[in-house]
């Protein structure tokens, strides 16, 4: 047997992956009790007297690496600040690690590098370590980018996506299928009255004001997958049944229509500035 695309894009392929072959042959998987790799959570805990660290890591590669409305800096940087966020964290500082082909552009480069550390700066977070790598033409295409986030939140207040409750309502922040539908269509080459723009985005300041008014259960965000395969994790680890609305979710009339000519369900194409929430009636 050998790797596919299918084990990279998230849902059921991928999770055998992890169970069967990276989770076997690991044997250490957490610090001092807190949340580890087991959980296959957006992140993990290191208990730290009255507080917990929360640490996430994530690879990125993105084809296009310039697209409408962000790029692979962006994407590196809000991806990883969304993984420590939704766990009820405030994220503080990045790693950035890069993998460069050979004769890649340097003015591309500095592109990706400027846009990384601006959407850092919109979430308050530092980019303070990280490792470059070059690699011969042939052996790599483009850039691939690796971001490690590190974050705190006090003891008892760390948000999983495994605890939603019956009862719970379910909110999306924003509208579905706007990054990965507009990838696909820019690559495609089609074209729609109303542009479609990747909905890329740090959303700590959504996530904080939301922890501030109380009452989050879980949180993820929906990214490889899309909402689909978030929603239905978060109803199978929570062990409960989530009933949905069609109506009641948001989706553009630019992404229905590109849904529509690619045979795509706009529900399972990956978000990358919406968060999943569960809430106390």
């Amino acid at each position: 047997m050998k790797i596919g695309m299918s084990h990279g894009a998230g849902g059921e392929v991928m999770g055998n992956l992890i169970s069967q072959t990276i989770l076997n042959n690991l044997s250490k998987k957490s610090v001092e009790g807190g949340y580890g790799l087991d959980a296959l959570d957006d992140g993990a805990t290191i208990p730290l007297g009255d507080y917990e660290i929360v640490v996430t890591t994530d690879g990125h590669t993105v084809n296009p690496l310039f697209f409408p409305g962000g790029d692979i800096g962006r994407i590196s940087a809000a991806g990883t600040i969304n993984d420590v966020s939704v766990m009820g964290a405030k994220p503080l500082a990045i790693s950035n690690a890069m993998i460069l082909q050979e004769g890649f552009p340097i003015e591309d480069l500095d592109k990706i590098i400027k846009s990384l550390s601006d959407t850092c700066e919109e979430a308050d977070v530092a980019v303070i370590t990280g490792d470059t790598k070059v690699m011969e033409q042939d052996k790599l295409e483009g850039i691939v980018i690796v971001t490690t986030g590190i974050g705190i939140a006090k003891k008892g207040e760390v948000i999983k996506d495994s605890t939603l409750s019956v009862g719970d309502k379910i909110i999306i922040t924003g509208s579905v299928g706007d990054h990965g539908m507009s990838l696909m269509s820019f690559r495609e080459g089609f074209g729609f009255e109303t542009e479609l723009k990747s909905d890329v985005a740090p959303m700590w300041g959504i996530i904080s004001k939301a922890l501030e008014v109380g009452g989050v259960t879980a949180m993820k965000d929906p990214t490889r997958g899309g909402l689909a395969n978030c929603i239905n994790e978060m109803a199978r680890k929570s062990g409960v049944g989530i009933m949905l609305k069609d109506e009641a979710i948001p989706v553009k009339e630019a992404v229905r229509a590109a849904s529509d000519m690619l045979g795509i369900d706009p529900y399972e194409v990956a978000n990358e500035g919406k968060v999943l929430m569960g809430v106390k009636a």
